[in-house]
């Protein structure tokens, strides 16, 4: 059995919660809910929280939070989520493309800068990889910024969290996201005024909008063990680092000063895909393109945006989670090793 480059690490605890949840009848929005915000506004030192059914669900009330006029600007990465592209559209508001730093996968301060002139009004910030860029000088835009730390939840950037910079942060607890709830996520405000906003706004939300006590359940387990698992993911991280700098390929370096939540673990290949995909296989250990499903990849438009184009073709995700096990790790160090 081949390797997975994903795995959600779901383990006795998590399960015992959710059924707890069945037993007891209450899976829809409830006190497991409540329960959750309360531990993410801990856990993130933010002063307000809303969870949600979708990170699409989360984007349309924090947009709708910042009362932007109809049509604004909203500036996206090109390797964002797809999701993003559409719900940005299906909100009324105008999406403007960014292009993306070669060596980060971020946009920049100088593209943001150039994205401002070109209409935007707001950027959603998707912090790749779990990588974020200069944030003092994102901020010195004075643009409005929503960060997507999905991939970046437990990073730290001087002293302060990611999730803490932007006016409001989204939390992504889908499958794939480094913190599941198995669907879901939530909406962080780091400022008490912002946070006033999105309770008001979260006060009258329909429970069809509202993230069910099932996924509430999961998700406050997999928060608590955060800590945990982002310890077991840097052992790995730097085994396979050692490992893949015996070979003719690279990762992506994080920021200086940034503590990385290691999301995964992103090899930038010198050389083809399909060969690296094709001898990884054959040891056993599946891989899949960084930023398969990104609006770049789903729109097509990379003969537009040269940089996230080349990350679109060369960056590949190898498996790294908690639960990988050693045997498995030395397996894909090995492979890392070796790639043609």
């Amino acid at each position: 059995m081949k390797i997975p480059v994903y795995s959600s690490t779901i383990r006795r605890s998590e399960m015992d919660a959710v059924l707890t949840c069945m037993v007891e009848e209450k899976i829809g929005p409830g006190e497991a809910n409540q329960k959750l915000i309360r531990l993410i506004k801990d856990s993130f030192q933010v002063e307000g929280a809303a969870t949600f059914r979708s990170p699409a669900i989360a984007l349309a009330y924090a947009l709708r939070a910042l009362g932007l006029e109809p049509g604004s600007g909203v500036l996206l990465s090109v390797l964002a989520p797809a999701w993003q592209f559409t719900e940005v559209q299906r909100q009324g508001f105008t999406p403007i493309l960014v292009d993306v730093d070669a060596e980060t996968a971020l946009m920049t301060p100088s593209l943001i800068a150039d994205g401002i002139q070109a209409g935007g009004k707001v950027v959603v910030l998707h912090e790749a990889l779990g990588n974020l860029p200069n944030m003092q000088e994102v901020l010195s835009l004075n643009i409005p910024v929503i960060e997507d730390i999905s991939q970046s939840a437990g990073a730290e950037l001087g002293e302060k969290k990611s999730g803490c910079f932007g006016v409001f942060a989204i939390l992504g607890l889908e499958e794939r996201d480094i913190l599941t709830a198995g669907g879901g996520a939530a909406l962080l405000s780091a400022e008490r005024r912002n946070a006033l906003v999105l309770k008001k706004l979260y006060d009258v939300a329909p429970p069809t909008d509202i993230l069910p006590d099932i996924n509430a359940s999961l998700a406050f387990v997999q928060l608590k063990q955060m800590e945990k698992n982002m310890q077991l993911r840097q052992e790995l991280y730097e085994l396979y680092v050692r490992f893949l700098m015996q070979g003719r390929h690279k990762t992506i370096a994080p920021a200086e000063g940034l503590k990385n939540p290691v999301y995964s673990f992103p090899v930038l290949l010198s050389s083809g895909y399909k060969d690296v995909k094709q001898f990884a296989n054959k040891k056993g250990v599946e891989t899949e393109p960084a930023f398969s499903g990104s609006i770049i990849d789903t729109f097509e438009k990379q003969e537009e945006y040269i940089q996230a184009a080349s990350l679109l073709l060369r960056c590949v995700l190898f498996p790294l989670y908690p639960r990988l096990g050693m045997a498995n790790a030395e397996k894909i160090s090995k492979v890392l090793r070796s790639l043609p």
